[in-house]
């Protein structure tokens, strides 16, 4: 695993939990994006990554992505879920449709960053809800426990790859050794700031 990486993702789930005060669970999922990871799979030389945070005390979603060389336009991109075996399939949208707001569209690299309302539902594709028990406290329940057992993917679609021409299953991070004690330090942060007059 880079390391440049982890301790980025590190600092950025510190300062999540910061911003919404001790008890908050942040969870971090991330994957790499891929043409061999389609449905069916392709030759894509398109590459990308992803981190997703999620804070289920704030209910809030923050997607992070970044993706190059793709062979065709950008057209749609979002996270669908839940597909019925782990790592494989295909599955309805569960986000926001046709793509995510302000997602680059028209161009073959690009990268995304966006927190999301998940207590709202405009965060969400009503399909998703609909099937998931209505409102979207029920669709973030369900999409967690889908991220939870690799059964939620995030798929970008192409003018050449319209089904998605690059994408990847989200995985839960296992927090490196650093990370504990950077959210210790964040807390002790929060705290000390807390208690100044």
């Amino acid at each position: 695993m880079n390391h440049i990486g982890s301790f980025r993702r590190a600092v950025a789930v510190a300062a999540l939990l910061a911003a919404s005060g001790a008890g908050a669970e942040v969870i971090s999922y991330s994957t790499a994006l891929g043409g061999a990871v389609e449905a069916p799979p392709n030759a894509s030389p398109g590459t990308g990554w992803a981190t997703l945070w999620l804070d289920t005390t704030a209910h809030t979603m923050r997607l992070e992505t970044s993706f190059s060389g793709l062979l065709g336009n950008t057209t749609a991109a979002h996270i669908h879920c839940c597909t019925a075996t782990p790592e494989a399939g295909t599955a309805g949208v569960a986000t926001q449709v046709p793509n995510f707001v302000g997602f680059p569209l028209g161009v073959t690299a690009g990268a995304y960053d966006f927190t999301f309302d998940l207590s709202a539902a405009t965060s969400w594709n009503l399909a998703f809800i609909t099937a998931n028990g209505g409102s979207p406290a029920s669709a973030e329940a369900a999409l967690l426990a889908g991220l939870d057992s690799e059964r939620a993917y995030l798929n970008i679609h192409t003018a050449q790859f319209p089904g998605g021409e690059i994408r990847g299953f989200l995985s839960r991070d296992v927090p490196e050794p650093a990370v504990p004690a950077l959210l210790g330090m964040a807390a002790v942060a929060a705290l000390a700031s807390s208690r100044r007059p």
